[in-house]
């Protein structure tokens, strides 16, 4: 093995596949939003479709796991601290998510707008990546939060709440951010994926 193994350590490469699991089960739960959405339209065969993608992609990530086994473990004491005060973080951006939509979803059903949910969770989705891209170094981020956001405010903006399609009413909002979301989250997750790939393989070789 050559100098190049250490650029990248195995739990560097396991952060990597984390990031790629994570996005694919959040992209699998906004595309069974955009499924709700469409009140029965498409039935079982479209939820079939989206946990197989979800799968497909986990399975991505396990495997840059596995890789993990080719790797060295060593890591200095600076990556050591840095690692902790990149968890302490990640723990606080994600509460404060976490508060965030609850406080959302909480105002949205005493004022019954109960429609602008699922526009007002993915704007707050979005935001979350923008301190994630610098906590993490993943540039990716700042274009899957700027896309989340972008997603969801031209929905609301030049989109009607709901529409009838013969004999459906379809939740607007609720399908086209979902699936929109999905979208974005399993290209990202794909994204992170091949990078992940790239570094195991220019380590191994």
């Amino acid at each position: 093995m050559t100098q190049s193994s250490k650029t990248i350590t195995a739990s560097a490469l396991r952060g990597t596949a984390s990031g790629v699991i994570f996005m694919a089960v959040f992209g699998t739960l906004w595309a069974y939003t955009g499924i709700m959405g469409l009140e029965g339209l498409g039935g079982p065969l479209l939820l079939l479709t989206a946990v197989a993608i979800g799968i497909a992609l986990i399975s991505c990530g396990v495997s840059l796991i596995r890789a993990t086994g080719e790797l060295t473990n060593q890591v200095s004491k600076e990556d050591l601290r840095r690692g902790k005060r990149r968890r302490v973080w990640f723990n606080v951006i994600f509460a404060a998510e976490g508060l965030a939509i609850a406080i959302t979803i909480a105002v949205s059903n005493v004022t019954r707008h109960t429609e602008l949910i699922p526009v007002l969770i993915a704007i707050i989705v979005g935001v979350h990546f923008l301190p994630l891209a610098s906590l993490f170094h993943v540039k990716l981020y700042y274009f899957t939060g700027a896309l989340l956001c972008l997603l969801a405010i031209s929905t609301l903006l030049f989109l009607p709440a709901k529409i009838s399609l013969g004999e459906h009413q379809i939740n607007t909002f609720m399908s086209v951010v979902g699936f929109g979301s999905a979208l974005i989250l399993w290209g990202t997750s794909l994204a992170i994926w091949l990078m992940g790939r790239s570094l195991k393989y220019s380590t191994i070789k």
